[in-house]
């Protein structure tokens, strides 16, 4: 009994410490935050650009470009590639929890997971639209505009109290959540199978990207969360972590697959994503081998 009190303790513990960070950070991410509207200027959709920006904004922690991507793709306002490159770049929670994580190591690995993000959606974003360059475009009517709605909520009326204090803190405290369940499971975990969890790190490495980039896929921030944390909790490798990462487009997703009229679009996005971001994560895998990391 004193182990299982134990165990839920120091789990409790290590999700507190974690927690103001996480609010500080989502309060940031709103400080900074405003309505970007790319529509307004048309040429950026569909131009030799759109790739690069795409991956640009999507590589910025909040899911509202990879919702913007998604609905201007359902309306075949971009190519098959922009929307990739903002999904790809898409980490939904993983910068922020990595830079809160309190591992030095792990927050330092931060900058090698942008970059690995951007370029990889920069490249796919290119060869894609390439690819599908003679897919049919339509065309952004006189006036129309469309706008993301960051993680699911519509902030244009929100006053400040609830924009700066009350929604950063409803998302912390749901990220937290997440964190609580995933430190209390991995406690249990290396309690009492310690050597079992080593030997499938040693072992299973290479099953790792497979298992993470179908979670990845799942159109929640618990799927982004749970990798993360895995990783942070070194019960994850860095090739599966960004195999996962990768795959992950925040709630872009979510709007595709309500469109039931582009099924067979959205099928082909997530099946290139996953296999993109399986060979990214046995990439990363086999350089790391190769350096001794």
């Amino acid at each position: 009994m004193e182990e299982i009190v134990h165990i839920l303790v120091h789990a409790a513990l290590d999700s507190l410490k974690v927690f103001p960070f996480l609010f500080l950070m989502y309060v940031l991410i709103e400080l900074l935050e405003h309505r970007t509207n790319i529509t307004k200027n048309k040429n950026v959709l569909t131009g030799n650009l759109a790739p690069l920006l795409g991956a640009a904004t999507g590589i910025i922690p909040q899911c509202g470009f990879s919702v913007m991507a998604a609905k201007l793709y359902d309306k075949k306002l971009i190519r098959t590639g922009t929307v990739l490159a903002v999904f790809f770049a898409t980490s939904d929670e993983a910068i922020v929890l990595l830079l809160s994580s309190g591992s030095g190591s792990k927050t330092v690995a931060v900058m090698p997971v942008i970059a690995i993000l951007f370029a990889v959606s920069v490249a796919m974003g290119y060869l894609f639209n390439a690819l599908f360059r003679r897919e049919p475009l339509a065309e952004l009517g006189e006036g129309e505009e469309i706008c993301g709605t960051p993680c699911g909520h519509d902030h244009d009326h929100d006053n400040n109290l609830h924009r700066y204090f009350l929604h950063p803190l409803e998302h912390s405290l749901q990220i937290f959540v997440y964190i609580l369940i995933v430190n209390i499971a991995f406690g249990f975990i290396m309690h009492y199978a310690e050597g079992a969890i080593e030997s499938f790190l040693l072992s299973g490495k290479w099953y790792q990207p497979l298992i993470a980039a179908a979670i990845g896929l799942i159109p929640n921030c618990a799927a982004s969360t749970v990798i993360t944390q895995a990783y942070i909790l070194n019960g994850l490798t860095f090739g599966g972590f960004i195999a996962g990462i990768c795959a992950n487009a925040g709630l872009g997703l979510t709007i595709l697959l309500k469109s039931k009229k582009n099924i067979k679009k959205t099928l082909r996005v997530m099946g290139i994503m996953y296999v993109v971001s399986v060979a990214v994560g046995y990439a990363a895998i086999g350089i790391m081998q190769a350096f001794g990391l």
